[in-house]
């Protein structure tokens, strides 16, 4: 059978499979399994006639004529067994076959692969033509040839053939574009003008190849692989598209998106930095804070200016500045950056000027410089005080200090002065009214003065200790000058509480709904414990 299988396909091996191709492909395929089968049993039998020769060789009496016909045809089917290996070696008959097919495969996906229609007009849609798929008795073909191709271990060889015909085709097709601007380094175009039309261009271009060429290409390279498996069509289609010159876009498009990237930041993160004095000033017109505290605009300022001189951001700041200054074809000044920084501080310091300005009760401005000047002072330490210098600390140090004092003198220091004077007036004013005229006075201050703040809790402690220390001696000599006891019903406030009160001055206060709500959670908590005893 296998003789006459090889005869056969002898004969027709002379001849270009195209004449038959798939008569071709059977009786190949017959030929293998003849030639696998009859490898299987020789090798049966062999087996079997080496335990006879063995046995007959070891038997020192046998005649050397029965050992010889078994030798015979052992060597023969020794012989046989190895036809399957020698018809696929260099000049075997399934070597041989195996060419013409290749061959065959070749010539069917070349004259069946014609160069796609591009019009390299993006708005002309009408003559973008769609490549035509192969006829499906041809992608049939390709996939009996495909199928023998696996059964002998040559699937690559396939692959390569495909890839090579389809990719050049790509190639050729690509050629009524002008893409050598696709090689040019970001140094090459001529200005700014040029490389965004460079971009533009390879934007449409791109998309029309992608849409027109391997779209289709895929989809084609799917169908003709498809009854091997999805990832040999993937890796087909793969190499199509590195051989295609595929790649030549993807790297355009990645060094003019990294370079468009940079150069968004850089600008972007100037134009911030440069903005900012004017931000700030833009800021001016702005409310104050009601309660005398630090604005937010400058904590974020002096936050964010020590991000800038800190180790993590300052290099790569003074590398985008350096970068910005070169493209204006200007050289970088070192002290540039400082110079930016002062200039948003001292935007800051004309701010607080103005906010101070805006507060109707001149006590309440002297809390809110005195808070400003208290958060400069807290800059000792970090980098932006360390660029500001000592001096500058210490005028803040000492302004925080003079407006302290003048807070002191205008707020409480009015009080005490009543007092004296109401001293100075006993014979006018009898006790009751006195009382009742200074604890208004205490009530109206001590109320406004409660919805203030001081951010700072060391320069607050020092406050509070500094009015405790003016206020409470002489308000008990303010009641001692009269007679007056601490249980007196005309007493309002006894020494004690009173110095109690200015001792939390400036404390957040709960709103009444806070207060509302804790006392529900105690009356909660009491009920619970009352019944747990019970």
């Amino acid at each position: 059978m296998c003789s006459t299988l090889s005869s056969s396909f002898k004969s027709h091996s002379y001849q270009s499979p195209f004449s038959d191709l798939f008569n071709y492909l059977s009786i190949m395929k017959q030929l293998e399994e003849a030639m696998k089968f009859l490898a299987d049993n020789c090798r049966l039998t062999i087996q079997w006639l080496e335990g006879i020769f063995d046995a007959l060789e070891g038997n020192p009496g046998m005649d050397d004529r029965y050992i010889l016909n078994v030798k015979k045809p052992l060597r023969i089917l020794q012989e046989l067994q190895d036809t399957d290996v020698c018809a696929r070696l260099k000049g075997g008959v399934l070597f041989e076959a195996m060419e013409k097919l290749e061959a065959e495969f070749k010539r069917l996906v070349t004259e069946n692969t014609v160069p796609f229609a591009l019009i390299d007009s993006p708005t002309n849609q009408a003559n973008r033509i769609a490549p035509s798929f192969m006829p499906v008795g041809v992608i049939h073909k390709l996939q009996a040839i495909i199928r023998r191709f696996k059964a002998n271990s040559r699937l690559e060889n396939c692959i390569s053939v495909y890839a090579q015909v389809r990719s050049s085709n790509i190639r050729t097709s690509l050629q009524v574009f002008d893409l050598e601007y696709l090689e040019n380094s970001i140094s090459e175009f001529d200005d700014v003008q040029d490389m965004e039309g460079s971009v533009d261009n390879w934007c449409k271009q791109f998309e029309l190849v992608v849409k027109n060429l391997f779209e289709p290409e895929f989809k084609l390279c799917s169908d003709v692989f498809d009854k091997i498996g999805s990832d040999v069509s993937t890796s087909c289609f793969a190499k199509i598209a590195v051989q295609s010159g595929i790649l030549s876009f993807l790297r355009f498009g990645k060094k003019v998106t990294g370079e468009d990237v940079i150069k968004r930041v850089v600008n972007g993160a100037c134009e911030i930095f440069w903005e900012l004095p004017i931000q700030v000033e833009a800021q001016r017109k702005t409310s104050p804070p009601s309660n005398g505290n630090v604005p937010r605009l400058v904590s974020f300022v002096t936050d964010y200016c020590n991000l800038l001189l800190g180790d993590k951001y300052k290099p790569t700041l003074t590398q985008v500045l350096v970068i910005h200054q070169s493209w204006k074809k200007e050289k970088y000044q070192e002290g540039l950056l400082a110079s930016q920084i002062f200039n948003m501080i001292k935007e800051i310091a004309l701010n607080l000027d103005a906010w101070s300005s805006a507060h109707q009760d001149v006590t309440l401005s002297y809390v809110f410089m005195m808070n400003n000047h208290s958060h400069f002072c807290n800059l000792k330490g970090t980098k932006l005080g360390e660029m500001l210098g000592r001096s500058w600390l210490r005028a803040h140090e000492q302004y925080k200090e003079y407006y302290a004092g003048l807070y002191m003198r205008h707020s409480w220091g009015k009080l005490i002065a009543l007092m004296n004077l109401q001293d100075g007036q006993k014979s006018n004013m009898n006790n009751t009214k006195r009382l009742k005229a200074f604890n208004e006075a205490f009530d109206c201050l001590y109320k406004k003065q409660s919805n203030w703040v001081v951010t700072d809790t060391d320069l607050k402690e020092k406050i509070c200790k500094l009015v405790v220390q003016a206020f409470v001696p002489a308000y008990r000599n303010y009641l001692n000058s009269y007679g007056l006891l601490d249980e007196s019903k005309h007493v309002k406030y006894s020494v004690q509480s009173l110095e109690n009160m200015l001792s939390s001055l400036f404390e957040p206060k709960l709103s009444t709904r806070q207060v509302h709500f804790i006392g529900k959670i105690k009356h909660v908590v009491t009920h619970l414990m009352l019944t747990t005893v019970t």
